[in-house]
């Protein structure tokens, strides 16, 4: 009998309390029910909607994330920086400048003891000024030690077209590529012909009766006042979402991949005192 198949969980964006919860609820037993061996997240999202805390960090990893990666938000909760500089399990953008605090790639182990490697980019068109994730993506790859054939890509990107070609770009050369930032899932998993499990963004894991996590009433106001509205974390309909792959370790082609979308129970209050905003829900 041959080896199993990794099963390897990408989730998206984690969004406020909501999306702490909706973690905490649906991941354990999602582990143990699908016996997946590594969890991806994206957490740059986690503390009040923007930025990660260290008490969250690690509540998260309670939940059975193995490695969390960030983006744009990186820097928005400064506490976090001395885990940046010591942690193999919180990544961030590898194309920033070489002198920001942090690492863009890590290697960590698979809950069977595969080596695994993780590393993230941030895109450039509608995103702040930073290098070309091309060029920083190719050279990480090659940082990465030989012997590493999983290899997992999260691009934190805003454009769909620069996320698709950044898929076409690592077929072949990476197990999986998945978007983050936009909050919204798309419908373009699959894994591409050299064998990429691929999706555009994952989508968010936080409140879906939102816009993009915030409260579509304050949301709404701005759009058609112009005036500034304060976008608290909304609470309604809170969903994990998210890609399942499966992946040959000896080669690191994907052979699979789904999408996944697990509704949680809805609870009031967005806020708690890990958030650092301390402001009452309207």
């Amino acid at each position: 009998m041959g080896v199993l198949p990794l099963k390897i969980l990408c989730i998206g964006d984690i969004v406020g309390k909501p999306g702490r919860q909706v973690m905490a609820e649906l991941l354990p037993s999602l582990i143990e029910r699908e016996q997946i061996d590594l969890v991806v997240a994206n957490a740059e999202n986690a503390a009040g909607g923007s930025g990660l805390t260290p008490p969250l960090f690690e509540k998260i990893l309670r939940t059975g994330v193995d490695i969390c990666t960030l983006g744009d938000h990186t820097y928005r909760k400064r506490e976090i920086m001395p885990i940046l500089e010591s942690s193999d399990r919180l990544i961030r953008p590898g194309n920033y400048p070489a002198r920001a605090t942090g690492k863009g790639w890590t290697v960590i182990q698979s809950r069977r003891g595969t080596a695994v490697a993780i590393t993230q980019v941030m895109g450039r068109l509608h995103m702040n000024p930073i290098d070309d994730p091309f060029q920083a993506i190719d050279r990480i790859l090659d940082e990465i030690p030989r012997a590493v054939r999983v290899r997992i890509v999260d691009f934190h990107a805003e454009a769909s077209s620069e996320k698709i070609a950044m898929g076409w770009h690592l077929d072949g050369r990476v197990s999986i590529n998945f978007g983050t930032h936009t909050h919204t899932p798309t419908a373009d998993a699959r894994v591409l012909p050299g064998g990429t499990a691929f999706v555009s963004d994952l989508g968010m894991t936080g409140p879906y009766e939102s816009v993009l996590g915030r409260r579509k009433d304050r949301v709404l106001k701005h759009l058609l006042t112009g005036m500034p509205f304060f976008f608290e974390i909304a609470t309604g309909d809170p969903r994990l979402c998210g890609i399942l792959a499966s992946v040959d370790e000896s080669s690191g082609k994907a052979l699979s991949v789904a999408r996944c979308d697990l509704c949680g129970t809805e609870r009031d209050g967005a806020y708690d005192a890990d958030d650092g905003k301390g402001l009452p829900k309207n």
